[in-house]
């Protein structure tokens, strides 16, 4: 199998051709792999641990186009990881000279690790542009159907009139709470940096003084946060990423639901900009983006289990706890990457039909504002009589303007909506 016949999501529509994807691919790790390790011997020569021109070498050997991925995949089955067979490479590259200093010190888990945190960090980065893209989006929609009043639906039948406004700022706050937990993750995560069992005794045997003082210059070598303590078997960075990314992918999921309920031919209520076809019936015109969204939302619980199931690692290094991270977290990077991407497109294209909202608000012939005038008999007819009244017109399927009890009464459902608009105001405050 050749380099172009690996995995390019043909059964991942979501994430497929994404930024994301490009972001974790192999190449990426490998490139994440390769940063991670000349980062150490860069961070061991400013501290007088290895010569400058090691770190020189070692920065320029480590090129990710100089490397065969697939020959380092097939290779690290014999030791369990791609580290070892890429450390070999390395310093075979850096040649005789340097070739000591590359991974100097360090386990395979250090580098695996690290470069994990390296992809995460910048796969985030292209969450959050997305993310704010469709707050954006969200904002404006928010802001122009402030006072658009349609059926507020609940368990699946008309409830009270809302405005179509406050759903568009609930979307909006679910992608903020988004956009936070990631900016809080991106700006924890750490480099990881403890030797052979976390005790950081190997660079010491090297020389070092204090080596507490390298996973310090190590991580800002990375542009990452500096680890309290090496986590090989603590795995709070990896269940942060798990949950802001299932949390993530849930927030849009939550928008995209919504869309595909008010798009149904029978509600149509709102519109993708562009749907997708259907191989059978030329008629359709499918709400492909939420339904993408929603596939992600769907799976992004599971894989964040796993994550979480391997917090409980033994030792000081796991034997299958820690392997069993890397698929599952790449996924989930990916789905919360697409959803992300996806959700621009759906929200900078949505079509809102408020002639539709306001018949459907006529449907139950003013029933759907029964709360309040149950409220507003109550004084009148006692609160027993009141409801046995809109009971019975209900059961009858007459329209409440007929009743003679409701003569003068104001029937109009958009007069309806209580704080609908002062809510999204306030909502849309939120920066």
């Amino acid at each position: 199998m050749t380099a172009a016949q690996g995995d390019t999501g043909l059964l991942a529509p979501g994430w497929a051709d994404s930024a994301a994807a490009s972001a974790t691919s192999d190449h990426a790790y490998l490139r994440a792999l390769l940063d991670a390790e000349a980062a150490l011997t860069r961070a061991q020569a400013a501290l007088g641990l290895a010569p400058a021109g090691a770190a020189t070498a070692v920065t320029e050997a480590a090129d990710a186009g100089a490397f065969d991925v697939r020959s380092l995949a097939e290779r690290a089955r014999a030791g369990g990881n791609p580290v070892i067979p890429l450390v070999a490479e390395l310093t075979k590259a850096v040649g005789e000279e340097y070739g000591p200093y590359v991974h100097r010190g360090a386990t395979s888990q250090d580098i695996m690790d690290t470069a994990t945190m390296l992809v995460a960090v910048r796969t985030l980065e292209l969450v959050l542009a997305d993310l704010g893209r469709t707050e954006r989006a969200l904002a404006r929609l928010a802001a122009e159907h402030r006072d658009t009043a349609l059926p507020g639906r609940t368990l699946t039948q008309h409830a009270v009139p809302t405005t179509f406004g406050l759903k568009a700022a609930g979307w909006r706050a679910l992608v903020l709470d988004a956009r936070d937990r990631a900016k809080a993750v991106r700006d924890s995560l750490p480099a990881q940096l403890g030797g052979a069992a976390g005790t950081l005794a190997a660079f010491g045997a090297y020389g070092a003084s204090d080596p507490a003082a390298l996973p310090v210059a190590y991580a800002r070598e990375l542009g990452l946060r500096a680890p309290d303590l090496p986590w090989h078997t603590l795995r709070t960075p990896v269940a942060d990423l798990a949950g802001c990314l299932a949390f993530t992918a849930g927030a849009l999921g939550k928008l995209a639901v919504d869309v595909l309920t008010l798009s149904r031919t029978e509600i149509a209520e709102v519109a993708e900009s562009s749907g997708g076809g259907s191989s059978a019936m030329p008629h359709k015109s499918n709400p492909v983006r939420s339904t993408l969204i929603a596939s992600a939302a769907r799976r992004a619980p599971q894989l964040a289990a796993t994550l979480y199931g391997s917090m409980a690692a033994e030792d000081e290094r796991p034997a299958g706890a820690w392997h069993a991270e890397w698929e599952p977290l790449r996924d989930l990077l990916r789905l919360a990457g697409g959803a992300a991407r996806v959700a621009v497109e759906l929200a900078e294209g949505l079509r809102v039909r408020p002639d539709v909202m306001r018949e459907h608000l006529d449907l139950t012939q003013g029933l759907i504002i029964s709360e309040r005038l149950s409220a507003e008999l109550a004084p009148v007819l006692g609160r027993a009589r009141a409801k046995e009244l809109l009971t019975r017109l209900a059961s009858e399927g007459r329209p409440l303007a007929e009743a003679p009890e409701l003569a003068d009464t104001d029937l109009d459902p958009t007069h309806y909506t209580g704080s609908a608009g002062a809510l999204t105001d306030r909502a849309l405050e939120r920066r």
